[in-house]
C-alpha cells in the first residue's frame, strides 16, 4: 500500500506543477503584444505540451488515489480512528481541481482559436485557485479534521 500511496503522492504533485505553471503561461500570452506571432506561437506550444503531459499525470493521479481508497474502503471506516467527513472534502477539492484542469483545456483552446479575452490581471487571480485547492486538500489529508 505505501508504493501506490508513494505514486499517488508523486503523480498529484507533478499534476500540480502543471496546474501551477499553465495559467502562468496564460498569464504571459495575455500580454504578448498584437503582431508578436513568434512569441504568441512559442508560448501556445509550450501550453500544449504541458497540457498533454497534464492529461497524462491527472490520470494516474486519479488511478492511484482509487486503487488507494479503495484498499482504504472507500472512505467508509478508515481504519485510523479518524472520521471520515475529511475524506468527502477532500474529495470535493479533487472535483474542483479536476473541472479546473477542464476549465485550463479549453482556455488553451480558445487562446489557439484567438478568442480568449481575458486580462493578464484575471489569469493572474486564476492562477491562485490551484494553490488553494492544494493547501486544502493537503490540511484536510493530514490533519483530518472531522
Amino acid at each position: 500500500m505505501l508504493w501506490i500511496k508513494s505514486f499517488h503522492i508523486v503523480f498529484v504533485a507533478s499534476w500540480f506543477a502543471g496546474l501551477f505553471y499553465l495559467p502562468r503561461i496564460f498569464v504571459n500570452l495575455a500580454m504578448v503584444a498584437p503582431g508578436s506571432v513568434a512569441e504568441r506561437d512559442r508560448l501556445l506550444l509550450m501550453a500544449r505540451k504541458l497540457m498533454r503531459f497534464s492529461h497524462m499525470l491527472v490520470v494516474l493521479a486519479l488511478g492511484f488515489g482509487i486503487w488507494l481508497w479503495s484498499l482504504y474502503g472507500f472512505g467508509f471506516g478508515m481504519g485510523d480512528g479518524q472520521g471520515v467527513g475529511w475524506m468527502h472534502v477532500k474529495l470535493l477539492l479533487v472535483v474542483f481541481a479536476v473541472i479546473y484542469h477542464g476549465v485550463c483545456a479549453r482556455m488553451l483552446g480558445q487562446f489557439e482559436a484567438g478568442i480568449e479575452h481575458h486580462s493578464h490581471v484575471w489569469f493572474r487571480w486564476f492562477n491562485e485557485i490551484p494553490v488553494l485547492l492544494l493547501i486544502g486538500t493537503v490540511i484536510l489529508v493530514v490533519v483530518k479534521p472531522f
